[in-house]
């Protein structure tokens, strides 16, 4: 499975001459829930506070019908945020798309408000590939020393625990390797690019009459 193509409008403007995209698409909804949300640690929470509202009960003798009214009532209590949670990873899912082009990274997301960062090649200082299950993975961008990003406004789409660094990430992606090896590629060829000395500068020659000067 791949990650779905996303048409150029998603892209803020525009490409000037001469760039391209190499790579499209979006987070896979399902991964987002289990890794950037959590949603299993969440479940394991609730079902442990309700194993505890069980057990204390049945120590206190509370009877069956009232121990399982109250159970019904805490699970729905429960499943509220876990299905909120999972609505909201669909909602990043539809509108979130990653764009690889051969100059720049582009992250455009936001349910209420959408946004678009981007990331030129320039202040991209290391990208790793984080390999999930099967083929899913993520990337994580290191930005260069000059550089900085807002981890509140890119979260989800950060690494967690990088509050002073933050790193941007394309998260949950259902074939990691398609943009990290487009990925790879264009940052090595626009190192390429940047180091690439100069044409030494030929000496035009003289006329005849400032040659005959000189002489």
């Amino acid at each position: 499975m791949t990650a779905p193509r996303r048409p150029a409008g998603a892209l803020p403007a525009s490409l000037p001459a001469g760039e391209r995209v190499l790579w499209q698409g979006a987070p896979d909804a399902r991964g987002l829930a289990l890794g950037a949300l959590h949603l299993p640690k969440v479940a394991a929470y609730f079902a442990i506070l309700l194993a505890w509202y069980v057990a204390s009960s049945l120590a206190r003798g509370t009877g069956a019908a009232e121990l399982a009214i109250a159970a019904g009532k805490l699970t729905g209590l429960a499943l509220l945020p876990l299905v909120l949670l999972g609505l909201y990873a669909w909602g990043v899912a539809r509108t979130t798309t990653y764009t690889v082009t051969s100059r720049r990274v582009v992250i455009r997301c936001g349910i209420a408000l959408p946004m678009s960062v981007n990331l030129p090649f320039a202040r991209i200082g290391a990208a790793d590939v984080r390999q999930g299950r099967g083929t899913a993975g993520d990337i994580a961008l290191t930005l260069d020393g000059e550089a900085r990003a807002s981890w509140f406004i890119l979260w989800p789409h950060v690494q967690p625990w990088h509050f002073s660094r933050p790193r941007p990430m394309l998260r949950a992606l259902p074939d990691a390797a398609r943009p990290a090896q487009a990925l790879a590629r264009a940052l090595a060829a626009s190192a390429e690019i940047a180091v690439q000395p100069a044409p030494a500068p030929h000496a035009a020659p003289l006329p005849a009459a400032a040659a005959a000067a000189a002489a």
